[in-house]
């Protein structure tokens, strides 16, 4: 029997963790932010971000102005085990890389169904430092849930640990675009991949105007930023199955 998911949970062990976090990016760190008036006040809210680094949903709890939930990886290969632990404490929802994450999306629709906000990472890793597209898991909860999307850049993570080391505080800049949404098939019906792809790219293209050019890979309008990028764009996880 399938547990219907609450929305918000964990409400004290999250209060803790963000309470730690905020006090560590206090010492560590200077935040910029830009389109508060972009936010809306309540859900149902998906939330989009770019993933460049594996302090990225650090930033987005501490700088977070309601509950959010999270949609993310079981297994967290590009970071130190310490975030696995704090994934697992925090109650990511996980999705398993290699299978079609039934279980991970009834969740995400009840969360959105209780007008939650669900934050979710479309590019599935932070293997790259430039916008990648996007997993089809994202653009699919998007269509499905006919959630509000609210997109918001991330920049200045990747440097953060250099930085601190040489006694300086890390600049952590986030910018809220415009919500947008709710994303449709051209034809009113069931997506298929090929359309799924493409509403990946709006979304993507929608984060991309929140990042600097240098960061914009795959979306940028330069040429020459594009062909740096090519290869970014490869899945590392394309032929693996976590079950």
């Amino acid at each position: 029997m399938t547990t219907t998911i609450r929305y918000p949970r964990r409400r004290v062990i999250r209060a803790i963790l963000k309470t730690g976090i905020a006090a560590a990016f206090g010492i560590l760190a200077d935040f910029e932010i830009e389109g508060r008036e972009n936010v809306p006040t309540k859900g149902p809210l998906l939330v989009v971000a770019n993933h460049f680094h594996f302090l990225d949903p650090l930033a987005l709890i501490h700088i977070a102005p309601w509950p959010i939930e999270f949609v993310g990886g079981a297994q967290t290969p590009n970071a130190p085990s310490t975030v696995g632990w704090l994934s697992k404490a925090f109650g990511v929802i996980p999705t398993y890389r290699g299978t079609g994450s039934r279980e991970t999306l009834q969740n995400a629709e009840e969360i959105l169904k209780q007008k939650g906000v669900l934050a979710i990472f479309p590019e599935g890793g932070s293997w790259a430092q430039v916008l990648r597209p996007a997993r089809p898991g994202t653009a699919f909860l998007a269509w499905r849930t006919k959630a509000q999307i609210l997109p918001v850049g991330l920049d200045d993570l990747v440097g953060f640990f250099q930085r601190i080391k040489i006694g300086q505080r890390a600049h952590v800049k986030v910018k809220f675009g415009k919500p947008f949404g709710p994303v449709a098939a051209s034809d009113g019906s069931r997506p298929g991949r090929e359309e799924l792809d493409e509403i990946g790219h709006d979304i993507m293209r929608q984060l991309s105007y929140l990042l600097p050019p240098e960061r914009q890979g795959f979306y940028s309008p330069d040429p020459a930023i594009r062909e740096a990028a090519r290869g970014t764009e490869i899945y590392p996880w394309a032929n693996t199955s976590e079950i």
